[in-house]
């Protein structure tokens, strides 16, 4: 909960593994990894669990990798529908409430940094550019920042887009992202944002290593460091997630969606939990079909189906298509 620290969280977390839980939703996967510390009894009456967040896999698929996974987990953050409408759409529009939220600037005929162009970061620069601001993206992965590039945004280098940038909004998951030298080229004003995870993707410790003396709070959420050659940059939420720490996170409209994922995974483990090996598994496509499907439905949507023969030319196709081991393996000289 909002202000407790770290020790009572993991008293709580403690607490609901002492209840012998039979399956785990997990926003972190604090809960599974927990309960394979705790072993035993907590692990022996426990089927499985689902992973809300791309930090939670992360941490999860290093413990499968060492081969400690005991029960099989259903990466609820990688369903379609999960990227589509929560990454995409949530975070695209909570990001830029928190940040306008926070700061109060108007985002037309602002330069809007976008650092990752990830399924989040393509839900920002969309957003971005519809307010009336020019998006420049950055990125680390060649295909990314082509489809970026694609999309009419421009792509460089984060060196180069520190100097030209007005707003920057991490959202790649990692750490370090912005950094000293970064900070060295922004312009007086400059707006920091992290729409990421955790406090990490700003090097908040060499942003203080720069300034002089101590930051001033100039809004509720907004800090202003001055640096000693006078440049001022304001940092929102102390690089916190910006839609959580200054916005109210995703509309319900998006949540319905993640929530009926859980649920129907959960029920999915509870039937066939048993017969799953103990490792990180897709979400079923027919739970991502269905859950898009109650959600058309609540808008009141109807679309198009196969016919029987369309549904059968379609498959002639599938059995013909080589296995993904025939397509990876090294072609033979012809004879």
């Amino acid at each position: 909960m909002r202000g407790e620290d770290l020790e009572t969280y993991a008293a709580h977390v403690r607490a609901l593994l002492a209840a012998g839980p039979q399956i785990t939703i997990d926003d972190g996967a604090d809960l599974l990894i927990g309960a394979h510390e705790a072993g035993g009894e907590t692990l022996e009456g426990l089927i499985g669990g689902t992973e809300e967040t791309t930090t939670g896999l992360v941490r999860l698929r290093r413990i499968q990798e060492e081969g400690k996974l005991r029960r099989p987990v259903l990466a609820v953050n990688e369903a379609r529908t999960e990227r589509a409408l929560n990454d995409r759409h949530g975070t695209g529009q909570s990001a830029l409430d928190g940040i306008v939220r926070a700061s109060n600037v108007l985002l037309a005929g602002q330069r809007v940094v976008v650092l990752g162009y990830g399924w989040a970061g393509q839900g920002v620069a969309e957003r971005a550019s519809g307010a009336g601001a020019a998006v420049i993206v950055c990125e680390v992965d060649p295909l990314r920042a082509l489809e970026a590039r694609m999309a009419g945004y421009e792509v460089m280098p984060a060196l180069t887009a520190a100097e030209r940038g007005d707003i920057f909004i991490t959202v790649t998951g990692s750490r370090d992202v912005l950094r000293g030298r970064h900070f060295e080229r922004m312009k007086d004003g400059a707006l920091l944002a992290n729409a990421g995870h955790f406090d990490v993707e700003l090097a908040l410790d060499e942003l203080r290593s720069l300034a002089v003396g101590e930051p001033r709070e100039v809004r509720p959420l907004v800090e202003q460091y001055e640096l000693n050659d006078g440049r001022r940059l304001n940092l929102l939420a102390r690089g916190r997630v910006v839609n959580l720490a200054a916005g109210e996170g995703h509309p319900a409209a998006v949540m319905d969606v993640s929530f009926a994922l859980q649920a129907l995974c959960v029920e999915d483990l509870v039937a066939h939990g048993g017969e799953l090996a103990p490792t990180v598994h897709q979400v079923p496509e027919a739970i991502d079909r269905e859950v898009g499907r109650l959600k058309l439905a609540a808008l009141g949507v109807t679309i198009d189906e196969l016919t029987a023969e369309q549904a059968r030319y379609r498959g002639s196709f599938a059995a013909h298509d080589p296995s993904p081991d025939e397509r990876d393996a090294p072609r033979k000289d012809p004879v």
